[in-house]
């Protein structure tokens, strides 16, 4: 006799190092990982959130999905896209435009059509899929915002998106009340609670942002109160089914971060003459005639640790001149991300990987100098904790969630 396999929730909790995670003594976090199994695994390249989202939404890296940075040239458009790299960077290029960008278009027209996301995926299946808050969230079903002035959009079953799309009243508090103490998590908490308490879903995307918001201030592994708050969010889901054994004999989870962060000493400005910079947090792309001489311009900038471009369809990574694929030994799954984000058909014509240490203003000049970053082939920024309970052995990679749980669900249980 077959059963219906268990619902799944992906605790998405954006920023959260490995190092942290394998530390905390927080009680919900510390609950799952001694009922788990754990492993480092990768992100992907850029490892900035509106990439990393969209790698695991859709499976692949950017040749699959088509976001390729925070901030980049539209072709089509001939305009630079913001996705919000900072407030200011947002004003550089028009905050209402980048609140559709963000919003709306990311997943209406930038996200490619041939990428399958995890909701189409299994409510093509006849499965009911939830998203809190999630940048990458297109679906099959579509809802109308509760704010005046934003257009419909298509996303999962069950969708909330920061107070502006609402697929149920829930009487969840407002997202942005105060975002340096936590609301936009207490907003995904209480959603949280209301699905758990109804059995809402097959699928749950519970991401929670608030940690990277504390972590960019005050720096990597530094932002205990920020995860105290998250892990209070989890616990906000256990409570909703009865507790933490209860809640492991109801759901199977996955539990991870989209990146890492490093610590920034350093921050500048990346110029290349003649060609155009699209740079934010510590990933870079530039747009020019002749990728290797754009690369080659910037051998001598100790920002930069490493650059790559194709050439007659092969991937160059170069390093202070140096030229030789091995170099991306280095860096954890250094190959595969970086080809995927040079195939992506939104990339810029030559990528720069950050050097230790080092952060590149945004379109508005700001930084996180003193604080944490991330974007780059490093493996502080893009190694992250992978955890799954119920689910077999977790993924090596953010691009194998989504298949992960899609398997789940085409193998029923037996009992």
């Amino acid at each position: 006799m077959t059963s219906r396999p268990k619902p799944v929730v992906l605790i998405l909790i954006d920023g959260l190092t490995p190092s942290m995670l394998e530390a905390t003594d927080a009680p919900a976090l510390r609950f799952l990982l001694d009922h788990g199994s754990y492993r480092r695994a990768a992100s992907t390249f850029p490892s900035l959130t509106p990439v990393c989202l969209a790698s695991i939404a859709t499976g692949g890296h950017g040749d699959v999905h088509g976001i390729p940075h925070l901030v980049w040239w539209n072709r089509a458009e001939q305009r630079l896209v913001e996705y919000g790299s900072s407030f200011a960077a947002m004003r550089a290029t028009g905050i209402a435009q980048g609140l559709r960008d963000t919003m709306i278009n990311l997943n209406e027209k930038h996200l490619l059509s041939t990428a399958e996301t995890i909701y189409e995926a299994l409510e093509d299946d006849g499965l009911t899929t939830a998203a809190i808050d999630i940048t990458t969230y297109r679906g099959r079903t579509r809802h109308a915002a509760i704010v005046p002035g934003f257009p419909p959009v298509y996303g999962p079953k069950r969708f909330f998106f920061y107070s502006v799309y609402e697929s149920d009243p829930t009487g969840a508090p407002l997202a942005f009340l105060s975002r340096s103490l936590g609301s936009i998590d207490a907003y995904a908490a209480a959603i949280g609670r209301w699905l758990v308490t109804r059995d809402g879903s097959d699928l749950l995307v519970y991401y929670l942002p608030d940690y990277d918001y504390a972590s960019h201030a005050v720096g990597p592994d530094l932002a205990h109160e920020a995860l105290g708050r998250a892990d209070d969010a989890v616990a906000t889901l256990f409570a909703a089914a009865g507790g933490p054994d209860a809640f492991l004999e109801r759901y199977a989870v996955v539990l991870c971060s989209d990146h890492g962060q490093s610590p920034i000493e350093h921050a500048t400005r990346l110029e290349v003459p003649g060609a155009l910079v699209a740079a934010s947090n510590r990933a870079a792309m530039v747009y020019g005639d002749d990728p290797r001489a754009l690369a080659a311009a910037l051998d001598d900038d100790p920002s930069v640790g490493m650059t790559l471009f194709l050439e007659n369809g092969e991937l160059v990574a170069r390093h202070a001149g140096d030229e030789d694929p091995s170099l991306l030994d280095a860096f954890p799954d250094g190959h595969a991300r970086a080809l995927g984000a040079l195939r992506n058909p939104n990339s810029g014509d030559v990528l720069v990987s950050a050097a230790p240490g080092w952060e590149f203003r945004d379109l508005g000049g700001r930084h996180h100098r003193g604080g944490g970053s991330h974007g780059s082939l490093e493996a502080s920024d893009s190694e992250v904790p992978m955890l799954t309970v119920g689910l077999g052995d977790p993924p090596a990679s953010i691009t194998g969630i989504k298949q992960l749980v899609v398997d789940h669900f085409a193998s029923p249980t037996k009992s």
